[in-house]
């Protein structure tokens, strides 16, 4: 079985002490590949340098909505060299809105929002969404976005990250050309609706994810989350669409590999 985690942050000081485990136990349970996205401009460089340190392990860059209190425009300049020098980066991310926290305002999240969809569009990169109780503006913003992107973006805009919205809202973002990604809460006993979304994806537009340290599948939840836990997620999937573990991680990888331009490096 070949599993791809697209979503990690193995960057962050939860894993500090036993990040060559943690990489280690990813690869015992198939995962061949690993995508780590940025909060900040400080973790892109440390996701960089934990990319160069580990074969397999890919970035994105970018500044997550709760981290845009300070945002200015020469933060994009940074973003662009560390893209376009860097060749383990492959999205633009994690970036997007987040009403729930109120660490930014609303209208500095979204200038911070839509610099960054030009820095994708204008470097063709695809991007990582993180969207928490801000489904409406997501959605605009990216709908405003989309049809400037270039055609080499067409077939791989980017993923909505652990997703959690309405399933009216993964109809709008599948037609704008989105992978849905999921995490642990599809695992959550209490997350019968997530399923119903998660089993109406199309198979090719489906990514898995840990967001590692955090959401942890249900048998594990409440501790720290691990890339090697992927698995769960690629099993809750493959019974919501009644095929084997072993095809969804197929499928899955695929997807990763496309959307993300990852290769053949292995972890």
């Amino acid at each position: 079985m070949r599993l791809v985690d697209t979503h990690c942050h193995l960057n962050l000081p939860p894993f500090e002490n036993d990040l060559d485990a943690v990489i280690q136990r990813a690869r015992q349970a198939g995962v061949i590949q690993l995508i780590v996205p940025a909060i900040d401009l400080e973790t892109c460089e440390s996701a960089i340098q934990l990319a160069r340190r580990y074969t397999g392990v890919f970035v994105a860059v970018g500044i997550h909505p709760n981290s845009t209190a300070d945002f200015h425009p020469s933060q994009i300049e940074h973003l662009r060299m560390m893209a376009t020098t860097e060749p383990k980066v492959v999205a633009i991310g994690e970036i997007g809105l987040d009403y729930h926290w109120k660490l930014s305002p609303h209208e500095k999240q979204a200038e911070a929002f839509r610099a960054q969809l030009a820095l994708a569009r204008e470097l063709a990169l695809p991007l990582i969404i993180h969207n928490r109780e801000a489904s409406a503006d997501t959605v605009a913003l990216l709908t405003e976005w989309q049809p400037s992107i270039p055609s080499s973006l067409h077939e791989r805009v980017g993923v909505l990250h652990s997703f959690s919205a309405s399933q009216e809202i993964a109809d709008q973002v599948l037609r704008l050309g989105f992978h849905l990604g999921f995490t642990g809460p599809v695992t959550y006993k209490n997350a019968d609706e997530l399923r119903q979304i998660a089993s109406c994806v199309p198979r090719n537009r489906l990514l898995i994810e840990t967001d590692a340290p955090y959401l942890a599948p249900q048998p594990q939840r409440g501790k720290r989350n691990e890339s090697a836990y992927v698995v769960a997620v690629a099993e809750r999937l493959a019974t919501l669409h009644q095929v084997s573990t072993e095809q969804m991680a197929d499928v899955t990888t695929q997807n990763a590999q496309r959307l993300f331009g990852l290769g053949e490096e292995t972890l």
